[in-house]
């Protein structure tokens, strides 16, 4: 699926990255306060420090504004997933470490990662399926490392069960920012990724199946 194009009367790419990017830092600010709905663009403009005629020239309208957010996160998130997660390995070790990163970076992007969570159903729906995408993009690597746990026998699981094993990281990951006014009254950081890597290990011990050729996960 193509990247939703988002057409600017600026040429200039490097500028257009440049005010883009004030634009998205405005913007989670105000989504954050006020939501999608109720924040104007000329709100986003003074917010990311330029006139509603500058912002013009850089979108077309305050959907545009939304896909540019979303899409950012989902780059920034994969961006960083991708270097702490060893998608070489294929050891149990390597599958906690990825966890525990991945969970990191999702503290670090916290209000980021709720407002698009928030706001996603507004995108237009030619931008929704590519924004989705993104997200089945980075459960997909959490599912390459367990599925290379299954092949170098560190794991004996079926395909499905390799797939929702992915899907519980990230939801699990992505928890720690929506329960967040109410988890950070128990946990640390630090003692949440444990708990929930404690407890996925042991998911995934009681629900190893026997072993045997016609079980294993696909290549």
């Amino acid at each position: 699926m193509k990247k939703r194009q988002v057409q600017a009367s600026v040429k200039d790419e490097r500028l257009v990255k440049k005010r883009r990017d004030q634009m998205i830092k405005g913007a989670v600010t105000l989504f954050i306060q006020k939501g999608f709905h109720r924040t104007t663009t000329r709100e986003i403009a003074k917010a990311a420090g330029f006139s509603i005629g500058t912002l013009y020239e850089y979108i077309r309208t305050k959907e545009d504004v939304l896909y540019l957010v979303c899409d950012s996160i989902y780059d920034q998130v994969r961006e960083r997933l991708y270097e702490g997660l060893d998608t070489k390995k294929g050891t149990l070790e390597s599958l906690r470490q990825g966890i525990s990163d991945y969970f990191k970076v999702v503290d670090e992007m916290q209000d980021e990662v709720l407002v698009m969570y928030q706001e996603v159903k507004s995108l237009s729906k030619d931008a929704l399926p590519y924004v989705l995408k993104k997200e089945l993009e980075m459960v997909a690597m959490f599912e390459h490392v367990v599925t290379l746990c299954v092949e170098n026998g560190e794991l004996n699981l079926s395909s499905e069960q390799v797939q929702m094993i992915a899907h519980n990281i990230f939801v699990q990951g992505q928890m720690w920012a929506f329960r967040r006014w109410t988890l950070q009254k128990t946990y640390s950081l630090e003692e949440y990724i444990q708990l929930q890597t404690e407890l996925l290990f042991q998911g995934i011990q009681g629900t190893m199946i026997p072993a045997g050729p016609e079980n294993k996960a696909p290549n």
